[in-house]
């Protein structure tokens, strides 16, 4: 055997469990399977304002929405650096609320979809998590919620393999990902040649 088609040989072992995780990976991202549910929405469950407050913009805001929820009134303010939620009545800043509060408020939200979030939270290190293991974060200066469930991270984790992100090393993955690049280019030479020899 001619030492181009040992070369190929070998670069072709190389690659068989990469094309193979390429392949399987590629198919999921084509056909998408639970992507609606990993990444679905989930937002702060919001009633009619009770009350009228009377507001002076200030010159450094740049967008407010005043919003009800189960905690009562939400005063948020836009800045140049982001969002900040305040007090109603004297404008100043408002406290993160405690553990109670933020339960309660979650409790409200996935009231909307009870088939993935089920009806009970609790608090952990990683967060709040419902009884169906999704984990549920809340930004309390934008009040927005995010979520995570097995499925988002199985997905997320697909990413991270198709992409040759294998150690969690962000540098040791770039070598990897170089050197997966660099047999397929080799590979597809020797077999180019190969190709041409023959005739």
């Amino acid at each position: 055997m001619s030492l181009p088609r040992r070369l190929h040989r070998l670069s072709g072992w190389c690659l068989i469990l990469p094309f193979f995780v390429w392949a399987s990976t590629g198919l999921v991202f084509f056909f998408k399977p639970g992507y609606q549910a990993a990444y679905s929405f989930l937002t702060v469950k919001t009633y009619p304002v009770s009350q009228s407050i009377q507001l002076l913009p200030r010159p450094q805001w740049q967008e407010i929405k005043l919003l009800q929820t189960v905690l009562g009134l939400h005063l948020l303010v836009k800045h140049t650096t982001g969002w900040q939620q305040l007090q109603p009545t004297d404008l100043t800043l408002r406290p993160a609320p405690e553990d109670a509060q933020v339960q309660l408020l979650i409790l409200d939200a996935i009231k909307s979809d009870p088939e993935r979030y089920g009806q009970h939270v609790q608090k952990t290190e990683q967060g709040f998590v419902t009884d169906t293991g999704v984990t549920i974060q809340l930004d309390w200066d934008s009040l927005t919620l995010s979520q995570q469930g097995r499925d988002t991270h199985l997905i997320n984790n697909l990413y991270k393999a198709h992409y040759l992100q294998w150690t969690g090393q962000k540098t040791l993955d770039q070598i990897l990902g170089v050197l997966g690049l660099v047999l397929l280019m080799f590979s597809t030479a020797l077999g180019f040649r190969l190709l041409l020899s023959r005739r």
